[in-house]
């Protein structure tokens, strides 16, 4: 057990002197980041998505990274816009009856890493959950929104500083 804790600490004081982090995520040299808000231009507006996904997506930079939290000219800089924002009919069933709805958000990301320019990017990510068409969307939309900001922050991530 000694021998577990010992490694345990010795991995972590590693993971913590250079720009790797246990998730895999490159930081390189860098030791802030920024994350502007992300304004809600979809043409169908959930009043909150704006808020949550700002604040998920600087939650999991922060928890999966050493680098500490800016307001503003991070060496990592996250921009952009929720621009999608979507419900529509999506599995026909049984006597041409709807099935299934799905739930779609998209965000446009602009990343800028001012220490190596070559990693930046602007892309756009998708994440949809589906949902049974007997059910209101009010009624399953906060836990539905709760999964696909948490999907986009971790896609977000991974394609930023895991190159994945």
């Amino acid at each position: 057990m000694k021998r577990l804790v010992g490694f345990l600490s010795a991995l972590m004081l590693l993971a913590c002197s250079g720009g790797y982090s246990f998730t895999g995520g490159d930081v390189g040299e860098a030791k802030s980041i920024s994350i502007q808000r992300f304004d809600n231009l979809a043409p169908l507006v959930n009043p909150k998505l704006s808020q949550q996904f700002t604040e998920t997506l600087q939650q999991v930079m922060v928890r999966q990274t050493p680098l500490s939290l800016v307001r503003a000219d991070g060496d990592l800089d996250f921009s952009g816009a929720i621009t999608s924002y979507e419900v529509r009919s999506e599995a026909p069933g049984a006597n041409d009856q709807v099935a299934q709805s799905r739930l779609t958000v998209t965000v446009r990301v602009r990343y800028q890493n001012r220490l190596d320019a070559d990693k930046d990017f602007e892309q756009s990510f998708t994440v949809y959950r589906n949902f049974p068409a007997s059910s209101d969307l009010s009624s399953v939309e906060d836990a539905l929104v709760d999964e696909i900001v948490q999907e986009l922050a971790e896609k977000i991530f991974n394609r930023s500083l895991v190159n994945w």
